[in-house]
Order: C-alpha cells, then sequence, then structure tokens
C-alpha cells in the first residue's frame, strides 16, 4: 500500500460550493466590519501599569495589616459575618 494521495480524484465540489453560501447570524455582521487592533500609547500603557502597580501594592499593605494588626484582623474577621 503505498502512503499519501491516491490517483483517483474525489468529487468535493460539492462541499466547497456549500461552503461558499452566504453566512448568517453574527458571521454575516461581521464580515462587513473592518475589525482592526491597535496598540496601546506609551501613555495608556502607563497608566494600566500604575493602576496594576498600585492596585499591587494595595493588596501587599492590607495583607501585611491582616497578619500583624489584631484590631484590623477583628475588624476584617467582624466584616465578614
Amino acid at each position: 500500500m503505498v502512503k499519501g494521495f491516491s490517483d483517483s480524484k474525489a468529487d468535493n465540489d460539492e462541499l466547497i460550493q456549500e461552503s461558499n453560501k452566504a453566512k448568517k447570524g453574527v458571521f454575516s455582521f461581521l464580515k462587513e466590519k473592518k475589525i482592526t487592533y491597535t496598540l496601546p500609547g506609551k501613555r495608556q500603557i502607563n497608566i494600566f501599569g500604575f493602576i496594576v502597580l498600585g492596585l499591587n501594592l494595595a493588596l501587599v499593605i492590607l495583607a501585611t495589616l491582616y497578619l500583624n494588626n489584631k484590631e484590623f484582623h477583628d475588624f476584617v474577621f467582624n466584616l465578614g459575618r
């Protein structure tokens, strides 16, 4: 038995024509739209970076307070009830 393509051709024209028919639903809506992606600018990168770093810093401070400060630990514990 020889591996690879066979010499006899399959009749796949019907399948190709069916796939070329007009699509319905979301695909037809998106087909007409040009979706482009633009890279964020330097200012936008800086803003998101400061937000992420600020939230991480707040998380570290709150976790330290929770573990080391008994009053803050009790406040968080009672707030969750």
